[in-house]
């Protein structure tokens, strides 16, 4: 039974971690402390009773989500994905027209930017960890309010083309609604960066 749940909670927790895009090994490192907490409450209750009564099937399931609350509010304390800075802006694209940079600020200003709009739920880890990510991540790949730092030549126009942002998980649940751009949007997003200066389209 034991094993039967760690399985299924490291399934779950995979598939959780994939969703909201946090790294899968710090998603098996969660699942590894829920585990280990668990089996060690599980071991020290049956001390307790003193006897070789195996527990039931709704009681090992109560301690994994007994052990489940206590990791996760442990994990609070952990610092990282505490800070949500939002630098100065220093440049901007000379975006072609207003609508080009409305639909830009909707669909990528919340990882691209340094005027993002840090959710609630970026207060709490795990979800804090993942959100601190994809926002380093995003400006370190490309960051549109420091547009003159020599990241110019990048795949904005490739990368909205082939449907590959915003990633899954920035929308999933309902998230981010605004950042589904319709097509005749990405039509007109696509058209306006093609006449804003600084982005390269690659012609292969």
């Amino acid at each position: 039974m034991v094993l039967l749940t760690s399985l299924a909670l490291l399934a779950i927790g995979l598939v959780g971690g994939a969703v909201i895009g946090l790294h899968p090994a710090i998603t098996v490192l969660l699942v590894a402390a829920v585990v280990v907490t668990s089996i060690v409450s599980l071991v020290r209750s049956g001390r307790r009773r003193g006897d070789a009564q195996r527990p039931s099937a709704t009681g090992t399931i109560a301690r994994f989500g007994l052990s489940a609350i206590v990791v996760l509010t442990v994990i609070q304390v952990v610092p990282y994905g505490r800070e949500h800075s939002n630098p100065p802006v220093a440049m901007e694209p000379a975006w072609s027209t207003p609508e080009t940079r409305e639909l830009m600020v909707r669909a990528c200003f919340g990882c691209h930017s340094n005027e993002v709009m840090w959710p609630t739920y970026s207060n709490i880890a795990p979800f804090s960890w993942a959100v601190t990510q994809h926002v380093q991540e995003g400006r370190d790949e490309i960051n549109y309010s420091e547009f003159g730092s020599g990241k110019e030549d990048d795949d904005t126009i490739e990368t909205i083309l082939e449907g590959d942002m915003p990633p899954g998980y920035y929308t999933v649940f309902g998230l981010h609604p605004e950042a589904n751009l319709t097509g005749t949007e990405v039509d007109a997003l696509v058209a306006g960066l093609r006449d804003t200066p600084g982005f390269v389209e690659d012609d292969g």
